[in-house]
């Protein structure tokens, strides 16, 4: 059986908790048509995270859609909250078997 595999970018935040809900509305007024999102610990230019508390929670989300889609979430992301928050974004090409939830 041959599988037929569809191109699409994986865009992954790590950005502050308090940023969740807002993100959620975003990816999807943006185009996106779902998202994964985990609680995270690490250290960076930011220093130290262990998320021992609620306002020291850092998130994971992860979202599979077109590239135009991913640049318009990342250029957004960017432009709101990066100035404001520790927010780091890089992409993935990935492959799909079902475009249609993508």
């Amino acid at each position: 059986m041959a599988l037929t595999k569809h191109p699409r970018q994986l865009l992954v935040i790590i950005t502050e908790a308090v940023l969740e809900k807002r993100l959620v509305q975003d990816v999807k007024r943006l185009g996106a048509q779902g998202y994964t999102v985990y609680d995270v610990r690490g250290e960076g230019t930011s220093g130290v995270r262990e998320g021992a508390w609620e306002a020291d929670r850092t998130i994971e989300m992860k979202v599979i859609c077109e590239a135009g889609v991913a640049d318009r979430i990342a250029e957004h992301v960017l432009a709101t909250y990066a100035p404001h928050y520790g927010v780091t974004l890089f992409f993935t090409d990935v492959q799909v078997l079902r475009p249609q939830k993508f």
